[in-house]
């Protein structure tokens, strides 16, 4: 008669629940990286930010002014349409623009705004506008990265021109 011993045994029950705490536990986890770290597009050159910004600002008839809060690794955090105008222009208040920059913990921005008309220069006022902006941006250490001027043809960056 053959008295060896069954030497396998039935599961732990507390491994078994531990095991499937450490899945839930994981799950979780990767919930709160997409909710937390997850970004939008990176935006490296003007050509892409004009590309991304074209899309959205060229259909209104009346000029948009909005900003494109970015990450320090240049990936989209938001974009604002912030201020609507008429046909050839729209106020902008820079305390609204710093609360937006600050509410997405922007560590770098884009301004942009639309020209109905279909020319992209930038007017004094659109030159002056940016100076001022980006000077009370550094006072909450928010690096201005470009204002694009979205109309006909190919946007204008104000970097590229050295504006900015």
């Amino acid at each position: 008669m053959n008295t060896a011993l069954n030497l396998v045994s039935a599961p732990d029950p507390v491994l078994a629940h531990r095991a499937q705490e450490d899945a839930l536990i994981s799950q979780a986890l990767d919930l709160l990286d997409r909710r937390y770290f997850q970004r939008g597009e990176v935006l490296i050159t003007p050509v892409d930010a004009a590309a991304y910004l074209k899309l959205r600002l060229a259909p209104y008839q009346h000029e948009v002014f909005a900003l494109l809060c970015l990450d320090s690794q240049h990936r989209v955090l938001s974009f604002d349409e912030l201020f609507s105008g008429s046909i050839d222009g729209a106020s902008v208040y820079p305390r609204e623009v710093v609360i937006k920059a600050l509410e997405h913990n922007a560590a770098a921005v884009i301004f942009s705004h639309n020209h109905p008309s279909g020319c992209s220069e930038p007017s004094v006022a659109d030159r002056v506008l940016t100076t001022r902006l980006t000077e009370v941006l550094a006072l909450i250490e928010v690096r201005v990265l470009d204002h694009i001027i979205v109309g006909a043809g190919t946007p204008l960056s104000l970097a590229e021109y050295g504006w900015i």
